[in-house]
């Protein structure tokens, strides 16, 4: 493992790999103003009647919908977040070829919205909504403008969020696609994750060349070929304003 003092060892890597795929957990979306999880003013860190892994698994959704509905709207939609310069420089590599897929944790759409085309939401996103019972699909718009629990139109069964719970299983598809991306890359980019949540953090192995670049320290910082410490949306926003300079 080697620590990257600054951005000038990120740069070469980057320009030197053919396809990159980036792989992004909660800690991309914090300059965004989304709470991460697992830091000091983390999610896992506020004082509720519940734990979070309590409330946000799937046997409470179906045993205590009501309160799931009053946590999730509180505490993990945030509609009104905006991509900040991680995501757009993440997009702006797609769009010269660089960047060949996101793979990424959050299930707050950040990516698309700054553009990013072939992203794999392996937690599925906070956008999309469906019917337990009859399968019918939601929008957002109707999970937020309706009291909790939410109801099917069609045969009242409950609506549930299309993103993973604790006790769900991954969407065995998209896992499989992330790591057919990230088998096929030169450089593997791992951003803002603590790397404690499997089996997303079991993609690592698969990359030929790893980078991760975390605000902090993890334990398996040891596991990659680089390192670099430092806030996901300022670095990456001085990586593109010297990469635009040395154009």
């Amino acid at each position: 493992m080697e620590v990257f003092k600054s951005i000038t060892p990120i740069i070469e890597l980057i320009d030197k790999a053919k396809s990159i795929v980036v792989l992004t957990g909660a800690g991309a979306s914090v300059e965004s103003g989304i709470p991460d999880f697992r830091s000091p003013k983390g999610i896992y860190s506020q004082d509720y009647v519940y734990r979070p892994e309590k409330v946000l698994s799937h046997n409470f959704f179906m045993n205590q919908p009501k309160i799931f509905y009053e946590y999730y709207k509180e505490n993990i939609i945030h509609t009104e977040a905006l991509p900040n310069p991680g995501h757009i420089f993440l997009a702006e590599l797609e769009k010269t070829g660089k960047v060949k897929a996101i793979v990424t944790q959050n299930i707050d759409g950040l990516h698309q919205l700054a553009g990013s085309k072939n992203v794999l939401e392996i937690h599925g996103s906070i956008y999309s909504n469906h019917c337990v019972r009859c399968h019918e699909a939601y929008n957002i718009n109707y999970v937020l403008n309706n009291v909790d629990p939410i109801r099917c139109l069609e045969c009242n069964g409950l609506v549930k969020p299309d993103v993973v719970l604790y006790g769900e299983a991954l969407d065995n598809d998209i896992v499989l696609n992330a790591v057919e991306e990230i088998v096929k890359a030169d450089l593997l980019i791992i951003a803002g994750t603590s790397l404690t949540v499997y089996p997303a953090a079991d993609l690592v192995k698969y990359g030929k060349k790893t980078l991760l670049m975390n605000l902090s320290k993890t334990s398996g910082d040891i596991y990659f070929d680089y390192v670099y410490y430092g806030k996901f949306g300022d670095t990456c926003r001085e990586i593109q304003n010297k990469m635009n300079k040395i154009e």
